[in-house]
């Protein structure tokens, strides 16, 4: 039995209108939340401060813990709660960075047990320095920014054979942002100009099939990101592992699209290109889902069953593998077909 016909025929380029739109109000309520946010809430990976979790043997209220923390000067401290409900886990974030912290442990252990009552296991304390929160950032966005440079690279050789001319456009922007950054230039806005930069390059030098993979790889990330966001989830840095990992997935699924629209371009060289777009689209469609699927599975499972520690690394990978599906059929491919137009249009 198979899970989806051989000769399934789904209009999917008739839908990209509304893809497009739903594309574009996904992108735009990303940015409205970050801006509304004031960006993504980091974690101390990349703000700084003071993470503690703790454990407690009985119930306790937050409120109580608060008490107890303004006791000893963090009353500005954030306090949530670890895990499920019975697990009597917190945890507690403060912008401060402290020494050793077996001073502050002892201190922090002595002023709960008094407000709340209850005896308290200190799990875990992790300190990050707020000049080392700040080279961590700009390297997560670093690493996002090259790993798309050296994708370009091989999505272009790869289908276009233009290996030389991506490598040369890469190599200039990579010059550029390091240029500009010796000037102390923000690394976010430097980044985010220089993937605006890449993408106007890719259309006037036609790398088409660059450009549809890096716009949907923008478009998976920002959504992800964005979701975040909405959700007001700390950014960490196993949230960039996971941005990375998406980018990955999508791509992958991108390539099996495009390898399968280049040799139908051969195959019926005489038919439109939305009919081989969408006869590409429907042919690996069974491919698609059932990879989709079978990873979500994974990945819901580590999200319910994985634990506190795991879980917003899960959850960012179920929004990235549900958005990478959608942004290989609805997002990469059309672009394809803008560009031919352009071209018919010379």
């Amino acid at each position: 039995m198979r899970f989806i016909k051989p000769d399934i025929n789904i209009d999917f380029i008739g839908k990209k209108k509304i893809a497009f739109f739903l594309s574009v109000a996904c992108v735009a309520i990303s940015f409205l939340s970050l801006i509304f946010h004031g960006g993504p809430r980091l974690g101390i990976d990349f703000a700084g401060g003071t993470l503690v979790q703790i454990k407690f043997k009985t119930p306790v209220q937050i409120d109580s813990i608060k008490t107890g923390l303004n006791t000893i000067g963090l009353g500005k401290s954030s306090v949530q709660q670890f895990g499920q409900e019975i697990d009597n886990e917190f945890l507690i974030r403060t912008e401060i960075s402290y020494g050793s912290g077996e001073g502050f442990s002892s201190d922090l252990k002595k002023a709960l047990e008094e407000s709340t009552g209850n005896a308290v296991d200190i799990r875990r304390i992790e300190m990050v320095g707020p000049q080392v929160g700040k080279d961590l950032r700009e390297k997560a966005l670093f690493a996002i920014f090259y790993a798309l440079l050296f994708i370009t690279i091989y999505i272009s050789g790869r289908f276009e054979l233009k290996w030389i001319l991506s490598g040369v456009v890469a190599a200039a922007l990579i010059g550029a942002v390091y240029l500009f950054d010796l000037f102390n230039v923000s690394i976010p806005f430097l980044i985010g100009a220089a993937l605006l930069v890449s993408l106007v390059v890719f259309w006037f030098l036609e790398l088409k099939y660059a450009m549809g993979a890096i716009v949907a790889l923008i478009h998976d990330v920002i959504i992800t990101i964005g979701i975040f966001s909405i959700f007001d989830k700390e950014f960490t840095l196993p949230i960039v592992a996971a941005l990375l990992t998406i980018v990955g997935y999508s791509l992958n699924d991108t390539i099996i699209v495009f390898d399968r629209i280049r040799e139908n371009l051969k195959k019926f060289h005489k038919k439109p290109l939305v009919y081989v777009v969408n006869r590409s689209i429907n042919e690996t469609l069974s491919r698609t889902i059932l990879t989709s699927l079978t990873t979500l599975v994974v990945v819901v499972t580590l999200f319910v069953l994985g634990g506190g520690i795991i879980h917003d690394f899960a959850f960012a990978l179920i929004i990235g593998i549900l958005v990478g599906t959608y942004s290989s059929i609805y997002v990469a491919s059309p672009i394809l077909l803008a560009w031919q137009g352009r071209s018919k249009k010379k």
